[in-house]
């Protein structure tokens, strides 16, 4: 005998009505062919951050966790021999993903897409079936929900403005978001269980932007990738399994709008559904460091480009940023995130290689302190106006009194100066065959962009696994 519900079901608002809809065609819709080849750039470079961060100490501490609790599972963990139940294995895989600043970002969502959604992804598609074409298009969905959550809790202000004035993380929610629509779609759901799968996500959205006073980034890991890929996993798991909820989270008596963000404009949910795609318009990080850093180091490869010059003729370096922006990374004492250090590194070497960014005994040798010295962050107030685009000066004097500079308004790989897919498999080798190997570093690459004739993601494992 059936429990009869307690209060009465609000009506679907068109939104809902919308966005449900859309989600559970996007399986088997065709996506565009030059958003198809986006979302494949994406879908390599999060695999890529994956296996780089199973040997950071963030992935470390993930392979504990599996280690002494979650046991074998059907999941695989990307970089290592290990495998793990669908849940804890989207936990460890989506903090490999944040395991530092490799991974891919989205500026008018305030989140990093990648380290959340194609874990949860990955984790459904292994457990419940799927091809390659159904990975792909439950990826770039995930993007396009988690992005429109954002703006639809913020509006405009969660775009033109460097950040939101509340102290949710906007990471966590929108990744939560993500990640379920990603997982939904792998699972199949049609449109009723899609709605009920957003309020499961809605009920696990949590987190603070207590996150930067973590200096180890794992718990930074676990808030931008690991909870959210689970939690939104969850959501899907648990409606594939039979489980009914609210039908309109998003609207009626405490729903998630009223509860975290009173001003919503809940139209932008479906604003360009279906014409806009935002895993186009999420950023892919040319250089393995932390974002505020990626402008000055174009900058100064430009300049380099154009007037060639080596680290002994430098005697100045200057860098100016929006001070909210230089606050990130000056004189941090974390590698990949500190720009005087990342700086001089691409004075010596010429490039900023994934090793490079990650070698902590380097920022103690006496050349890269020499180099170091040279350079001067510049705290300008007047770049504050174009944020969130971090438009960066980099000026270089040389001891022959030679003066060179460079204005960066579109850092390689944003939507508005994007990396070539030729780019993105460099990053990639980069930060897989140290792990993987060259030789399966090339077959996963590959595999990726040919991703449609993959007839199940389970085929994947091999490419995937390290020792």
């Amino acid at each position: 005998m059936s429990t009869p519900r307690a209060f009465a079901e609000s009506a679907t608002s068109p939104q809902m009505a919308e966005l449900s809809a859309y989600m559970s065609a996007a399986r088997a819709r065709a996506l565009p062919a030059d958003v198809a080849e986006q979302a494949k750039h994406h879908l390599l470079d999060t695999l890529a951050s994956i296996i780089s961060g199973s040997r950071l100490a963030p992935g470390a501490a993930a392979q504990r966790y599996l280690g002494m609790y979650a046991g074998k599972g059907s999941a695989t963990i990307p970089g290592t021999a290990l495998s793990a139940p669908p849940l804890e294995a989207a936990v460890a895989n989506g903090v490999m993903a944040h395991a530092d600043e490799t991974d891919d970002s989205n500026n008018a969502g305030r989140w990093h897409p990648g380290c959340a959604v194609v874990p949860a992804a990955l984790a459904a598609a292994e457990e419940l079936g799927g091809d390659g074409t159904a990975l792909l298009n439950a990826v770039t969905l995930g993007y396009d929900v988690g992005t429109r959550i954002i703006l639809a809790m913020f509006g405009e202000n969660a775009k033109a403005s460097y950040d939101v004035s509340v102290s949710v993380a906007t990471h966590s929610i929108a990744g939560t978001f993500g990640a379920a629509a990603a997982a939904c779609c792998v699972a199949g759901l049609d449109a009723q269980q899609m709605r009920w799968a957003l309020g499961y996500a809605a009920q696990q959205s949590s987190g603070t932007r207590a996150w930067q006073r973590d200096t180890d980034h794992i718990e930074k890991g676990f808030v931008f990738g690991g909870m959210p890929a689970r939690n939104g996993l969850t959501s899907a798991l648990l409606v594939k399994a039979g489980w009914t909820g609210v039908d309109d989270i998003f609207t009626g008596a405490d729903n998630f709008f009223a509860t975290y963000a009173p001003k919503a404009e809940p139209e932008r949910l479906v604003e360009k559904l279906g014409t806009r795609y935002d895993i186009a318009l999420t950023d892919i990080k040319k250089w393995t460091v932390g974002s505020p850093i990626q402008a000055p180091l174009d900058g100064l490869e430009a300049i380099r480009k154009k007037h060639p010059f080596e680290a002994n003729e430098v005697k100045r370096v200057t860098i100016r940023l929006a001070p909210p922006v230089a606050a990130i990374v000056d004189n941090r004492d974390i590698p990949d995130i500190c720009l005087q250090h990342m700086v001089a590194v691409m004075l010596l070497d010429k490039t900023v290689s994934f090793h490079a960014a990650h070698d902590d005994a380097r920022m103690h040798e006496p050349t890269a302190l020499r180099e170091r010295q040279k350079v001067d962050l510049v705290r300008d107030d007047e770049l504050t106006k174009f944020l969130p685009v971090r438009v960066t000066l980099v000026e270089v004097e040389l001891s022959d009194g030679t003066r060179l500079s460079e204005r960066v308004t579109a850092v390689r790989g944003t939507p508005r100066n994007p990396m070539t897919r030729a780019e993105v498999i460099d990053k990639a080798r980069d930060l897989v065959a140290p792990v993987l190997g060259r030789d399966t570093s090339g077959r996963l690459i590959d595999t990726i962009y040919a991703i449609e004739q993959v007839a199940d993601v389970r085929s994947l494992r091999p490419l995937l696994r390290g020792g």
